[in-house]
């Protein structure tokens, strides 16, 4: 067998492995239960809700494909050597997932020019946000009439199509978990959709078509994100160029991150009634401002500009909760934080020939940046 078979063999196993882990967490999401028979599991899945999985993983990876390509056929049009799409498949089995960490290109040549980054960067995203509202676009004007929940949650019933206010009252924490709002989702709603079919947030996850729609606008917004080497990165640095990047880009990675974990500590959780109780809270806070300096090491050559950075965020963090309780961020970004500050970096490499792009290329990156605002959601998904 050679190098070229093996190489195929690979790819194409990996995304029928992804195939079958996406089919399995999606009837986990549709039928709220799971495959394998744990204690708590009433009423295991079997190969009809198998089957019925399929509405969700053909959409979703449907969508995750035409973003990788994009990337792959744009690079191989500016002659750069790439790997096909490596799939990435995480099925849990005892817990709900999504049955896969996405995919991913190897780029094997050194990237020259602001051009080539911007084209390759741009062509994934967009590629795929076309797919997305398509499937949005059929997901919301194909909704179910509302009593299709009670199959799902038959207890429900007794409470008719008025269930939203009473359901989720007695829930223990994480026993629901509903989808977010972003501009482009609201719209879908709003606009799109019968509202009498459109169900609550906490049960659109069993609508397979609305999950994966959603998702893949999630994931078009963190892919977004114009800093480092991500695709809004990419796209960003192209844009202004290096000199303006080196500013720009920490400057938004540290919004980022202020926005993450504000409100995860509040001046208030330090007035407890024991000194046990308070040196716990008090070693908590700082392991997560360990946590943050290490996300913000990499941000300066100087560890005490890093440390300093750490020490001021962490201050505005609890200077807002002080002044403002309810204002909270999305402590669940902080992961992310840490991936991009700690291993994907906030900086760009830099590119030989820095010429401007043109302005048929300069409208598309700014239309990029407003798909990532469209996309972007402040809190992506709700626990009870």
């Amino acid at each position: 067998m050679n190098q070229r078979t093996k190489t195929y063999l690979l790819h194409g196993g990996l995304f029928l492995i992804t195939l079958i882990t996406t089919t399995m967490a999606g009837a986990e999401w549709m039928f709220g239960s799971l495959f394998i028979p744990f204690e708590g599991v009433t009423k295991p899945l079997g190969w009809s809700e198998f089957v019925d999985g399929f509405q969700f993983s053909v959409p979703f990876l449907a969508i995750l494909t035409v973003h990788e390509f994009g990337h792959y056929f744009t690079a191989k049009a500016n002659k750069v050597r790439v790997t096909l799409p490596f799939y990435i498949p995480l099925w849990l089995g005892i817990g709900q997932s999504i049955g896969t960490l996405g995919a991913f290109i190897r780029i094997k040549d050194y990237i020259n020019s602001r051009q080539k980054y911007f084209d390759i960067g741009i062509a994934g995203p967009l590629a795929g946000f076309v797919l997305a509202l398509v499937v949005l676009w059929y997901a919301f004007s194909h909704l179910p009439p509302p009593e299709f929940i009670f199959t799902i949650h038959p207890e429900y019933a007794k409470w008719g199509l008025d269930y939203g206010k009473y359901a989720y009252q007695h829930l223990p924490e994480g026993g629901a978990v509903g989808l977010g709002d972003n501009l482009l989702f609201h719209f879908f709603k709003t606009y799109v959709a019968d509202p009498a079919r459109v169900p609550h947030a906490y049960e659109m996850v069993h609508y397979p078509y609305v999950l994966a729609g959603y998702l893949a606008l999630f994931f078009t917004s963190l892919n977004l994100i114009p800093i480092g080497q991500l695709d809004g990165g990419h796209i960003l640095y192209a844009l202004i160029g290096r000199k303006r990047f080196q500013w720009v880009a920490p400057a938004l990675f540290i919004v980022f991150a202020f926005y993450a974990g504000l409100g995860l500590y509040k001046p208030s959780d330090f007035a407890v009634p024991t000194d046990e109780a308070f040196f716990e809270v008090l070693g908590y806070f700082a392991l997560y401002v360990v946590f943050l300096y290490l996300a913000f090491s990499r941000i300066s050559e100087n560890k005490m500009t890093s440390l300093m950075i750490t020490l001021c965020v962490v201050s505005a963090q609890l200077a807002v909760s002080w002044m403002k309780p309810d204002v909270v961020g999305y402590s669940n970004f902080l992961v992310f934080v840490f991936v991009v500050g700690r291993f994907l970096g906030i900086y760009h490499p830099v590119t030989e020939v820095e010429e401007p792009l043109d302005l048929k290329r300069q409208v598309l990156g700014w239309i990029a940046l407003i798909v990532f605002v469209l996309c972007f959601s402040p809190r992506p998904f709700l626990i009870s």
